[in-house]
């Protein structure tokens, strides 16, 4: 086993409506080195069925029940471990980039038990019409034109105000950054950035890593 599994984990998190572009950021910092994005969409989808919580994921997922929020973040540790055990994710030297979970309080409270979140990045669209566009012309560039209907998109904007968005007031308020979702990928990317690499813990991991 790695020995830094029970280390809390350096981490930054994405946090936003569907359509505000959360995993376009996560997925180019977690191009640059230091940096490893962790999308929860990952964590399901490279899931082996046949290990004992593998099989607790399938009782609730075959019956379409969501899965518990403590099953939900074993999943996700056990994961990161793998990853940590096999080199891809070096927990010493990388900055987790967290990305569709937690999902709620609930599991905001489990995960900090193993990860330590040094700053949320909110990206804000109030515009809702823009937010439902956007996951429109997503749905029907990756072909499934069911999630492009507005009954399927004003129900996981519904989710996430009701169950994802109080996640802004768990944390200390020193820790959210307000981003403007609307602006250009680019515009957004910079604001992480310019926040990430003014922070002290970036810069002590940094002179650890050269």
């Amino acid at each position: 086993m790695n020995h830094f599994s029970d280390i809390k984990k350096p981490a930054f998190l994405i946090l936003g409506a569907p359509g505000s572009g959360k995993g376009t950021q996560g997925k180019v910092l977690g191009s640059i080195p230091r940096f490893f994005h962790c999308a929860c969409g990952d964590v399901f989808r490279s899931l082996d069925t046949r290990t004992a919580l593998g099989k607790q994921f399938v009782h609730y997922s075959s019956r379409g029940e969501l899965v518990p929020d403590e099953l939900t973040i074993e999943l996700w540790k056990a994961q990161i471990d793998n990853l940590a055990d096999t080199h891809l994710y070096k927990p010493d030297i990388d900055f987790l980039i967290l990305d569709g979970i937690p999902r709620n309080v609930k599991q905001a409270q489990i995960l900090e038990r193993h990860v330590l979140i040094h700053q949320v990045f909110h990206l804000s669209c109030p515009n809702r019409n823009e937010l439902a566009k956007r996951m429109r012309k997503r749905a029907l560039k990756d072909n499934r034109i069911d999630d492009a209907s507005d009954k399927v998109i004003d129900q996981r904007i519904a989710t996430y105000e009701a169950e994802t968005r109080p996640i802004l007031e768990y944390f200390p308020k020193e820790k959210v950054l307000d981003i403007d979702a609307t602006q250009p990928p680019i515009k957004v990317l910079s604001e992480i950035i310019s926040r990430i690499t003014s922070l002290s813990v970036y810069q002590e991991m940094e002179k650890r890593s050269v």
